[in-house]
């Protein structure tokens, strides 16, 4: 078994230009470490918590930002290989999570990535010209070395979205308990109609605040229902945004 599996598995939470991204374990780093989004353990303070922290305070090229200046290029279309396997969600203190079985898969410029979960944060973390949205799902995936990319959709209030009432359905409060969903969740369907995007190199944004990690932003949104985007708040009780970072030397792509 390999280092980077036993640390996925552990917690199973948690480029710019091409397959150069670093290779940690697609994870957030609770099961180990106390940190949080408010008083003492926000933000603003996971640098210092503990050692494995320091990219959250000394990173360069950290996530989320503020797109606002994107350069045009010639991009590859995302291949999508995805599945209805949506399988269990968890409440996990830091966000709602569904894990996903093994199979489905994207393709970004000829490097493929397994999607392992995804998960919301409300209010969302990426903002597109200054502007937040109500919640985002991202949806992290893994290459076979531990590469990690995160496709991010931005949701917007507006009708009631199928794919959010499967998950929202079976929903408690019992932390990190995997309830089975009664309908397997598709997250192709979660995915706007348009999938032109935004990309750019990034990192985790929960700690150890990894870098190295390929973003693609969506630049259109999807809607899902004001009831369902605050039930998927109600289950974290507290927002679970990190505010947006510097953008440095970066150069985003549209």
């Amino acid at each position: 078994m390999t280092k980077g599996w036993i640390l996925f598995s552990a917690v199973l939470l948690l480029e710019v230009l091409g397959g150069c991204a670093a290779k940690h374990p697609l994870h957030e780093a609770e099961a180990v470490h106390q940190w949080g989004y408010t008083a003492s353990y926000g933000p603003q303070q996971w640098g210092d918590l503990e050692k494995d922290f320091f990219m959250c305070k000394e990173g360069k090229n950290q996530s989320p930002v503020d797109i606002a200046d994107a350069r045009a290029v010639d991009k590859k279309r995302i291949a999508f290989h995805y599945f209805s396997a949506g399988e269990h969600v968890v409440i996990k203190e830091h966000a709602v999570q569904v894990n996903y079985r093994p199979g489905s898969s994207v393709t970004i410029d000829g490097h493929m990535y397994g999607l392992r979960q995804f998960h919301f944060r409300t209010p969302g973390e990426t903002t597109i010209a200054g502007k937040r949205y109500p919640m985002e799902a991202q949806f992290l995936h893994q290459d076979k070395h531990g590469n990690i990319a995160i496709l991010s959709v931005m949701f917007e209030e507006g009708a009631e979205n199928p794919e959010i009432t499967k998950i929202v359905e079976v929903l408690s409060k019992e932390a990190n308990v995997a309830k089975k969903l009664l309908h397997t969740a598709n997250a192709l369907a979660l995915l706007p109609k348009d999938v032109d995007y935004y990309r750019y190199n990034g990192s985790l944004t929960t700690p150890p605040c990894s870098e190295g990690v390929v973003w693609v932003v969506f630049k259109k949104p999807v809607t899902a229902s004001r009831a369902q985007i605050r039930r998927l708040y109600d289950e974290i009780g507290h927002p679970n945004d990190r505010p947006v970072q510097p953008i440095n030397a970066r150069v985003i792509l549209r």
